[in-house]
């Protein structure tokens, strides 16, 4: 009896798998690279410009915030503006929304107080400060 040609290899599958996840991978990575902010969402907020403006003040809700780029913005008292990294501290991901005066990571549900402290897990650590200012009537970073 011959061995069947047409039977997979170990290191075939292993080679093909390697493969298919090198794939996967730089079209995720190339995905993120390429996508554009957006401009204004109700997810996002405004766009960041090259003065370091985030926001304007009138664009934060009291008892709320924006997401804007890597920063999110949120006014937990009037006039009090904190700045805080928009990456989740659970996993990596992205924070999606500010509602419900949460600041909310739809990946694994964790949800984060408008001052980055956790208010429900799985994430254990805060959001991490990041330095805002208010010049006139607008948000800067630093």
């Amino acid at each position: 009896m011959s061995p069947d040609k047409s039977a997979f290899t170990r290191r075939g599958v292993v080679t093909a798998g390697a493969v298919v996840a090198a794939a996967a991978l730089t079209a995720c990575t190339s995905a993120k690279e390429n996508a554009s902010p957006a401009s204004k969402d109700t997810k996002t907020g405004p766009s960041q410009s090259t003065d370091n403006t985030l926001a304007k003040t009138a664009d934060i809700p009291l008892g709320g915030g924006v997401i804007v780029g890597d920063t999110v913005v949120t006014q937990p008292s009037a006039g009090n503006f904190v700045g805080l990294s928009s990456v989740c501290t659970h996993a990596g991901c992205k924070v999606a929304s500010v509602s419900g005066g949460t600041i909310n990571c739809t990946c694994h549900g964790s949800r984060y107080r408008l001052d980055g402290s956790v208010s429900n897990g799985p994430a254990v650590k805060p959001l991490p400060a990041k330095p805002v200012r208010v010049v006139g009537d607008s948000v800067a970073s630093g």
